[in-house]
């Protein structure tokens, strides 16, 4: 079935259509050859560059300055940007690190990135490692069949970055619930509803519970992330309870829903490229590179937007001040011109440059410790894997912002 330009361009604001695979890697490559930097005028989204080429937007990443963050970070329908514009004037809006541009953004992220770095994911490994070998226990309780990302894959992470929060674990089901409300909300089976205000009510609930947070924090400080947000102060002066709050939720959110989907799309992957995952049994020293193929494959994270600061130039193309530009990290992740044979899952793949974590001053913060979780949980399933299949249809979410498999029906034989 032939696709036009336009048609393809429209797939970017169609949640369904990152639930088909097929179908949004055909409208990508075929903007990535005939269109890179091309106008999309969706109905009911503000209009919007889609830039598809990874150059071009590892060039947009790099020129921070004129492209900026705010006040359109994600892709969201015009009358979610018109709630949230009110909210930023009434100054209750979220405002995470993806909503900042520097320099408020680089003094917000100093916060916690102590807590991400090398030394610090040192002292966790242990622990990470500890969850990934008790989840992979779970799996030999459910005799032999389970659907992985929902057993498995959506709740070992979790347990692992809200417990570096420092949140109670009877609280991390409704974690779970809230971020997929958030990330879901155009997924009938998680969104809260339909509407905006479906939306801006997940939020609240975020507000009410993590403001709660941040007043038992600032009364009793722990050792703990939460404290480090809580207790921190920018320009002499602490955070906002919303600041704090959106922190908290960049997080608790974001630091488990991406690698939650890199683990079921990287054990899906394995699956479908048998002679891969017999590769990786046989040597095992190929796990870093098969993680990074892993994130390159999901790549979790869809789509970031920047808008234009002044008029500038993007492979030819006049991008005006005001204008946004869409980063289609998928695209990027599947260009021709950086990835040979880009569609094939290859365990070995190196060098592996792919955008899944972004580019430039907003990499991701927690990039390491999403390594470490994936690295480990391999690490703990594969040598005790004697065999694997589907058992059933595999489902994507229905998503335009963050996502990847909801399910991930599979029969399996583990050893002890």
């Amino acid at each position: 079935m032939t696709m036009t330009l336009t048609e393809a361009g429209l797939t970017l604001a169609d949640p369904s259509a990152y639930a088909d695979e097929a179908r949004l890697h055909r409208a990508l490559g075929l903007l990535r050859r005939d269109d890179p930097v091309h106008w999309v005028e969706a109905e009911g989204y503000h209009p919007f560059w889609a830039v598809t080429r990874h150059a071009d937007i590892m060039e947009i990443e790099r020129n921070h300055p004129v492209f900026r963050n705010a006040p359109r970070p994600v892709l969201a329908k015009a009358e979610t940007d018109a709630r949230m514009a009110r909210s930023r004037a009434e100054g209750t809006a979220l405002r995470t690190l993806i909503h900042m541009d520097d320099p408020r953004h680089r003094v917000t992220r100093a916060i916690g990135a102590d807590w991400f770095k090398p030394r610090a994911m040192r002292a966790m490994e242990q622990r990470v490692r500890e969850l990934a070998r008790q989840y992979v226990d779970r799996m030999s309780e459910y005799g032999g069949a389970c659907d992985f990302a929902t057993q498995v894959a959506a709740h070992y992470p979790l347990y692992v970055i809200l417990s570096l929060l420092g949140l109670p674990e009877s609280d991390f089901p409704r974690m779970l619930t809230l971020t997929q409300q958030l990330f879901g909300g155009t997924d009938k089976e998680f969104q809260r509803g339909g509407t905006t205000e479906d939306i801006m009510a997940t939020l609240l609930d975020f507000f009410t519970y993590f403001h709660a947070l941040t007043a038992a924090r600032r009364d009793t400080p722990t050792d703990d992330l939460a404290s480090a947000i809580a207790n921190a102060r920018v320009d002499g002066e602490p955070l906002s309870d919303y600041d704090a709050a959106s922190y908290y939720v960049i997080i608790a959110t974001a630091g488990h829903d991406t690698t939650s989907s890199t683990i079921s799309g990287g054990l899906h992957a394995l699956i479908e490229h048998p002679a891969e995952l017999a590769r990786l049994r046989d040597d095992p020293a190929l796990l870093p590179t098969a993680v990074e193929e892993m994130i390159r494959w999901v790549t979790p994270v869809k789509e970031f937007m920047r808008t234009a600061a002044a008029d500038t130039q993007v492979n030819g193309v006049t991008v005006k001040a005001g204008e946004s530009v869409l980063l289609s990290y998928p695209s990027a992740n599947r260009d021709e011109a950086v990835f040979t044979d880009p569609f094939r899952f290859d365990a070995g793949r190196d060098p592996n440059k792919h955008l899944a974590f972004g580019f430039g001053v907003h990499y991701c913060l927690g990039a390491a410790l999403a390594r470490m979780e994936t690295r480990a949980l391999f690490e703990e399933l594969l040598p005790r894997l004697g065999s694997i299949e589907l058992a059933g249809t595999p489902e994507w979410m229905s998503t335009t912002f963050v996502g990847g498999l909801k399910h991930l029906p599979i029969r399996y034989r583990l050893t002890s």
